[in-house]
């Protein structure tokens, strides 16, 4: 079962879980980190590292964050603003770079600080 990002991440990505993912599919919106569920061979190393707490199996998700499963799957399989086709399975993000944009529930989460 793939790890899934929750909304503690907004606007605070710590970016530990990039470090310590050992398949490298943990990717970089504008506000929030993304598992690629293809991808992600469900060792848990991130969500051990992780200093907010925001990353869980997606079977473990805290029923107030279970929204977060299907956005996390969303970022892969949408057309997220300014792109022109779904990111996919791009194979890596470090080959990929950030991704200057988010899902549209990301987007309407209002700034903190």
């Amino acid at each position: 079962m793939p790890y899934v990002v929750s909304g503690s991440c907004v606007d605070v990505m710590d970016r530990s879980c990039v470090e310590e993912c050992p398949v490298d599919c943990i990717y970089e919106g504008s506000r929030k980190m993304y598992i690629q569920p293809a991808e992600c061979i469900d060792c848990g190393a991130c969500a051990l590292v992780c200093p907010v707490d925001a990353i869980h199996s997606d079977g473990t998700l805290p029923d107030e964050q279970a929204h977060h499963k299907q956005d996390n799957l969303a970022f892969f399989v949408e057309i997220l603003p300014g792109l022109t086709e779904p990111l996919g399975v791009p194979g890596g993000a470090t080959a990929l770079g950030p991704v200057d944009a988010d899902t549209p529930s990301v987007s309407v989460i209002e700034r903190s600080g």
